[in-house]
């Protein structure tokens, strides 16, 4: 059974490429897997005995956005946050960038009587947003915000998974990296990102909300500093939710989004072997009824609201952490907009020149690189 999740074949995705068989692909796909068994075997999950608690949290979590009407528009779900009112600022001198460490108040709470709430605001660390800011001096110039994956949240990792050095110095643009909830400064366990991923879908729920109303923050705050033109880019779990920032924001000059995860549902089933699924099922876990609650933070539930030509998309035709049918599910649903396929994996997409490609075509067609010349 092990053998089968380690080293065979995932079926091919409708609208995907398929992959060709090479030692460079071999060696890609290894370190997508050597990341997940790593996770398998370090990621504390749910205790059994919370199986009570679960199931009575998403049966009332259903009733409550039932009732509300947000399981069917789930737009309703997602309220439009002011800008911070008090930002601090913290110059930051490193080795490889000087940069600016921002911090605000989240300022986001669960919806009165929602189900999870207390147990989301008890987690102090998280109350506070933190962004990593690389900015040109003199007059304004577009921003690009480059929304992190899972387990990110450093500085040196965020820097180097963007190519900072490309966008920000050889490009031209400013940059702004939000610290998603749970990680870096924000974590509540030992490591960067602990407690998004450990079965309790709840808090799923409000992790991936709260990233969102972080991030539009964020975006009020620059187009209070009369930002020209912001544009977002995020990466796996980054990539999700700038998906989700697609159904929400008009204004913004374009959406890239990185291998995105659609459903974590469908995350879990494609990535858990099939005895902790049965396991999970034995437990009375409703796999049906967790996709459901689910749909107030897929992107698939949302309309996008950024016009069709703004709208990207790139994957690794091999990718092992997030399922294919899951991105070509989201490209048909935003009408089949530019998505770029690279011979690789989830990882690898740093080495890929298709994404720095598509970056660059993205950046061009939207109109945030027109008024600039590289700084060298």
């Amino acid at each position: 059974m092990f053998a089968a999740r380690w080293f065979g074949s995932r079926p091919p995705a409708e609208d995907a490429p398929a992959a060709r068989t090479s030692l460079s692909l071999a060696l890609k796909i290894a370190l997508d897997e050597v990341f997940l068994l790593t996770e398998m075997l370090s990621t504390p999950l749910i205790a059994s005995r919370e199986r009570h608690r679960l199931a009575a949290e998403t049966s009332a979590a259903l009733a409550f956005y039932e009732e509300r009407g947000w399981l069917d528009h789930p737009t309703g779900y997602h309220t439009t946050p002011p800008p911070p009112e008090a930002v601090e600022i913290e110059p930051v001198r490193s080795r490889w960038f000087d940069f600016l460490h921002l911090r605000f108040r989240s300022g986001y709470t669960p919806h009165p009587g929602e189900p999870g709430r207390e147990r989301w605001l008890s987690y102090t660390a998280n109350r506070t947003a933190h962004a990593w800011v690389l900015e040109h001096p003199g007059p304004p110039r577009p921003w690009l915000i480059c929304v992190p994956g899972y387990r990110m949240g450093h500085p040196l990792v965020d820097f180097v998974a963007f190519s900072l050095s490309w966008l920000h110095r050889e490009q031209g643009l400013n940059v702004a990296v939000p610290v998603m909830p749970l990680h870096g400064p924000r974590r509540i366990g030992r490591r960067s990102g602990d407690g998004f991923l450990s079965g309790d879908y709840l808090d799923t729920i409000h992790f991936q909300t709260q990233a969102v109303w972080d991030v539009r923050r964020l975006i009020g705050w620059l187009r209070g500093r009369a930002a020209p033109a912001v544009g977002l880019y995020g990466v796996s779990l980054g990539g999700s939710t700038a998906a989700l920032l697609a159904g929400l924001d008009a204004e913004l000059a374009c959406v890239i989004a990185g291998m995105p995860a659609t459903c974590y549902v469908a995350l879990a089933r494609a990535n858990l072997p099939s005895l902790i699924l049965s396991a999970a099922e034995y437990l009375g876990v409703a796999w049906d009824d967790l996709e459901r609650l689910l749909r107030v933070v897929s992107p698939l539930a949302l309309s996008p609201r950024v016009p069709w030509a703004r709208r990207y998309l790139f994957a690794g035709n091999a990718d092992r952490l997030v399922p294919l049918t899951g991105i070509t599910a989201l490209w048909r649903h935003w009408g089949r907009p530019r998505l770029a396929w690279y011979e690789g994996t989830h990882v690898s997409f740093l080495l890929e020149t298709a994404v720095r490609a598509l970056l660059e075509e993205a950046l061009r067609a939207s109109g945030l690189l027109s008024a600039l010349s590289p700084t060298g």
